[in-house]
This record gives structure tokens, sequence and C-alpha cells, in this order.
């Protein structure tokens, strides 16, 4: 159930510190702590390369279950076993569901603001920055269904009382890595 280098399948190598890298697909240059053990680098949009299809698939889904709707997305061929990716699936999957169970959403707009935000947390943000990518996806899928903003009272605190339950369930888990518990872990 691993999957490391998407060049050669090689084990990945977690620096302590950035490093100026070249992505083996696009050689797009840029500071990274992550390539395999036999140096490649694959940069974050490299990795999620065909993640805007989903979009297209949440639109089309009509499972109230955000569960089921992440395994489906999960399933796809732009999602690899650990990676960036699962930052926007994780929001995307709780977005359509509560869209589906009747919630009053603009889902088009939902799923790209989702998008916008979950892109910006980078792969490797469970070990360097202390806080699951998916995790924050959930806090960030509160925000964007309360049009909270960093002036907002209640809205404010309910996105982080998210992101703190989300963040609390992976940490009892413990680690290495959070994408797929599931399938990884115990």
């Amino acid at each position: 159930m691993s999957e490391e280098c998407l060049i050669c399948s090689a084990p990945l190598a977690y620096l302590e510190k950035d490093t100026p890298m070249e992505c083996a697909i696009c050689h797009k240059k840029e500071n990274s702590k992550t390539r395999c053990v036999k140096g490649h680098y694959v940069c974050n949009a490299c990795h999620t390369k065909g993640m805007d299809h989903m979009i297209g698939l949440c639109l089309e889904e009509t499972s109230k279950d955000p569960i089921c709707i992440m395994e489906k997305l999960m399933s796809q061929p732009f999602c690899h076993m650990h990676g960036p990716e699962h930052h926007v699936m994780a929001g995307a999957a709780l977005l359509t569901a509560y869209k589906n169970a009747g919630g009053d959403l603009d889902l088009p707009d939902a799923l790209l603001e989702m998008s916008n935000r979950g892109k910006s947390v980078p792969g490797g943000a469970c070990g360097f920055w202390g806080a699951c990518g998916a995790g924050i996806s959930s806090g960030m899928f509160v925000s964007i269904l309360s049009k909270s903003t960093p002036l907002a009272e209640e809205p404010y605190a309910l996105s982080h009382k998210m992101t703190s339950a989300s963040l609390g369930r992976i940490g009892e888990i413990g680690g290495p890595r959070c994408c797929k518990l599931k399938n990884s872990h115990k």
C-alpha cells in the first residue's frame, strides 16, 4: 500500500531544510524538503496533475456520504497514495455531501474556492508544519460554508474548532503520514 517516487518508485527522503530542486517532470525549479533517494523531485503541481477533474466528479456525485465521496475521489488516477491532492479532496467531499444532503450552497463556486485554498497547503505539511492538510481542509469546508473571514467571530471560531477536532483525531492515530490512514496504518 505504499507509493513513493512518481518517477522511479524509490522511497522518499525528507530533508532537514529546504534545498533547491528541479521537478523531474516540468523542470520547474523551487525549494523543497522532499525528493526520492535517487534524487528525483516532483513539484506539487505535477503531483496533482489531473486533479481539476475532481470538480466535475463532485458536481456529478449524488451521495450524501462524504466518506463514500472521498473513496471515489481517492480511486481516481490523479490521486496517489500520499500527497497534496488530499488537501483539496477532503474539503471537496464534505462540500459535496453537504450540498447533496440539502445544504444551501453554490457547489461549483465552493469547489473552486476549496481547490484554490487546498492547493496552497504544500505536500508534507503534516510533518513540516505539524498540521495535516486534509485536517486543515475540513476547517476550510466550514470556513467556506460560513463565509468566514479573519474578522468574523462565530464562523472564525467554528472553522478553527473543526480543524482542531480533525487534527486531534489524526494525532490520536499517529504517524508516519496521514494520507489514507485507514489503509496505511494499523
